[in-house]
């Protein structure tokens, strides 16, 4: 009996070294197999050691898995977003713009010797993204309420140097403009420093995905704000500024909605998804104070090819008034009421053409109602005008229509060669009419409009 005690005494200090010797192997063999041999011993589980490398290796895998997926959640949500703003703020510039404005004297402010205007320098700011250079120029993307009225514009880019810009293009309606800079304004210095940005796409975007903005908010420089897509395909309506739903179908830019803070100054800069690339340019005018959290930009795949077209066409200088070609057409902007409410065509609303006149030899008609000119959209009776101050007469011009057709509308453009503005000319205007006259034309317009809606359902509101 005292033989089995004394075998049995000795099974168990056999044992316990071997626990010992077991637990100082672990410990020396480092951390993924110490671990492994820890639950095997706990567990009781018992192998060869082929099984015991096998597991071990399986470990090491599963540990591997666990860190790739660890590097690629970082890389696609970690709050540090310095190594994306060191790669893309050598292309995000600011801009600082000079333009004369009108504005109420003092005394003229409390009725005293009625209104008497002052010419007032204003200066504004904004950004704008490096989006694509040629042998000659260097181009920026900016917002189009940037550069309006502009008469002197300077960017400054990542090395605190600023060189004199030019407007290249604009599109109001898209709220979009193109900034030129020569490339031998420029010093090498700050060309070393300055980078094209890498265009996204802002079709692939996903809600709840993150982004960064970077602009020139107040004017005091560049800097940084983070956060995420709350939404896509927002429409902002070109006429009146309000952002709708994706479920308005109306004609409009495509806005993505961020939480990203975006504020005056932010305007025309990028916003970047976590691969450094842009996928929108802010717009902070669209940004309300009666709200936070609630920024948009514009997105790049909807506009990139506009904007690839203003870099591409020759600059126009403006003509005077009596230089320009015209369209021999009166017109007015469509009303919101009349967009909202009876589903007309943002654009302009055409009220008479001139017998004879450009527009009538090229087809287009009263009651139809323009929507592009020259491959941009027009809104605006004012737009138009506008656009028309840059084109020479005899110069062919593509013009979108829209015309009534039953119970909707079909789309046509047609080729324009614009004619002479002769000042004794009641329709070179191509505006709206004189106040009386807009006056003794509304009735009849309205009957025109509602004949057509006892025809297909429409009607239409003259904004005068």
């Amino acid at each position: 009996m005292n033989n089995i005690n004394e075998k049995n005494q000795k099974i168990k200090k056999m044992i316990k070294k071997g626990a010992s010797f077991s637990l100082c192997a672990v410990l020396a063999g480092g951390l993924a197999a110490g671990a492994f041999e820890g639950v095997n011993y706990l567990t009781g589980w018992n192998g060869t050691q082929q099984e015991v490398e096998a597991a071990v290796n399986q470990n090491d895998a599963l540990t591997l898995m666990k860190s790739t997926s660890e590097s690629k959640s970082a890389g696609k949500g970690s709050l540090d977003v310095s190594d994306i703003v060191k790669e893309a703020m050598p292309s995000v510039v600011s801009i600082t713009t000079k333009s004369i404005q009108e504005v109420q004297n003092y005394y003229g402010m409390f009725g005293y010797g009625g209104y008497a205007p002052q010419q007032q320098e204003v200066q504004g700011s904004g950004s704008g993204i490096v989006v694509g250079k040629n042998d000659d120029m260097l181009f920026i993307a900016t917002n189009y309420h940037v550069v309006e009225d502009a008469q002197t514009l300077s960017v400054c880019f990542v090395d605190g140097e600023a060189y004199e810009g030019t407007v290249r293009g604009y599109d109001e309606g898209r709220d979009l403009a193109v900034v030129s800079v020569a490339l031998d304004d420029i010093s090498d210095d700050t060309m070393d420093q300055i980078a094209v940005a890498t265009i996204g796409s802002s079709d692939d975007l996903a809600v709840g995905e993150q982004v960064v903005a970077i602009g020139n908010a107040l004017g005091y420089g560049q800097s940084v704000t983070t956060g995420i897509v709350s939404a896509k395909n927002r429409r902002l309506d070109s006429s009146s500024g309000a952002v709708k739903s994706e479920e308005d179908n109306r004609r409009g830019v495509n806005l993505i909605q961020t939480d990203a803070a975006i504020n005056p100054g932010n305007s025309g800069g990028a916003l970047l998804n976590m691969n450094g690339e842009v996928i929108g340019i802010n717009s902070a005018k669209l940004a309300s104070t009666e709200v936070e959290g609630m920024g948009y930009a514009i997105a790049i795949s909807d506009v990139s090819d506009i904007l690839e077209q203003m870099m591409n066409e020759e600059p126009r200088e403006k003509l005077e008034d009596n230089e320009h070609g015209i369209l021999g057409i009166t017109g007015s902007t469509v009303s919101d009421e009349g967009v909202q409410v009876y589903g007309i065509p943002e654009g302009v609303f055409v009220s008479e053409v001139t017998e004879d006149g450009p527009a009538d030899e090229a087809g287009i008609k009263k009651n139809y109602v323009i929507t592009d000119f020259d491959g941009r959209s027009v809104s605006s009776i004012q737009e138009l005008v506008e656009r028309l101050e840059y084109y020479e007469p005899d110069e062919e011009v593509e013009v979108t229509v829209q015309i009534p057709d039953g119970n909707g509308y079909k789309e046509k453009t047609v080729t324009v060669t614009l004619g002479e503005n002769t000042n004794d000319s009641k329709s070179s205007k191509d505006d709206s009419q004189d106040e009386d006259t807009q006056e003794d034309d509304r009735d009849s317009i309205l009957r025109d409009w509602a004949d057509e809606m006892e025809r297909g359902g429409y009607t239409y509101q003259q904004q005068w």
